[in-house]
């Protein structure tokens, strides 16, 4: 099935489907709402972004018209830190202040573990300086595990390496075996890995939150 993909640039007709599969993945794989109210927080929140403001990095996997997956990419974390602080999260707490998002029990304990794994060192820091970049990827179940995430690796490496980018890093969680098992073939070293108590009552058992790097030079 993967000889019917296209792995092409991002349009913005793509925008929808490419909110939609980020929500319905957001859970180790499956919906967001599984710790949030309302989806639109979590896309407002995480890939606002890339669909706004840095589309040009942002690689889709299309099978026709259908959007099998996608791959956000930023060349330039702290740019994109800059960029939330003055533009998307003002937005956000202003649509919270009209209650335009949903926020009941969930979000709340969510965003309180989010808090306390902070305080609790939980989540590894990495070295801009050597990793400018970062990225996200994301495959609607039915094409997961069919090389569709590789090819679109290859497509977003292909271009951090023409426009000179020294490194890039992703965050994963040690649940993410699929995942991990590509970036490692993709020569992707493990960085760091913490413990974690943030995902209790989503995912059993003990995870981590890891950071994974790659040297582009």
């Amino acid at each position: 099935m993967t000889d019917a993909l296209t792995i092409r640039p991002y349009r913005q007709a793509d925008r929808a489907a490419v909110m939609r599969i980020a929500a319905d993945t957001a859970a180790f794989g499956a919906p967001v709402e599984a710790y949030l109210d309302d989806r639109r927080l979590f896309c407002d929140a995480i890939y606002r972004f890339y669909v706004d403001y840095e589309p040009e990095h942002l690689w889709v996997a299309a099978a026709g018209d259908e959007v099998a997956g996608f791959l956000a990419g930023c060349t330039d974390t702290r740019r994109r830190d800059r960029c939330v602080a003055a533009c998307i999260a003002p937005r956000i707490a202003l649509n919270l202040l009209r209650r335009r998002y949903r926020v009941g029990r969930a979000t709340v304990r969510h965003v309180c573990a989010e808090i306390a794994a902070a305080l609790r060192g939980e989540f590894p820091p990495v070295d801009l300086a050597a990793y400018p970049a970062h990225l996200h990827i994301n495959l609607a179940a039915r094409w997961r595990g069919q090389g569709a995430g590789r090819r679109l690796m290859e497509a977003h490496l292909r271009q951090l390496r023409y426009l000179a980018i020294p490194g890039v890093h992703l965050r994963t969680t040690s649940l993410n075996t699929a995942a991990v098992a590509l970036y490692t073939r993709l020569g992707f070293a493990l960085l760091d890995a913490r413990p974690t108590r943030l995902w209790a009552g989503v995912a059993e058992g003990h995870v981590e939150n890891r950071s994974y790097g790659l040297r582009l030079g």
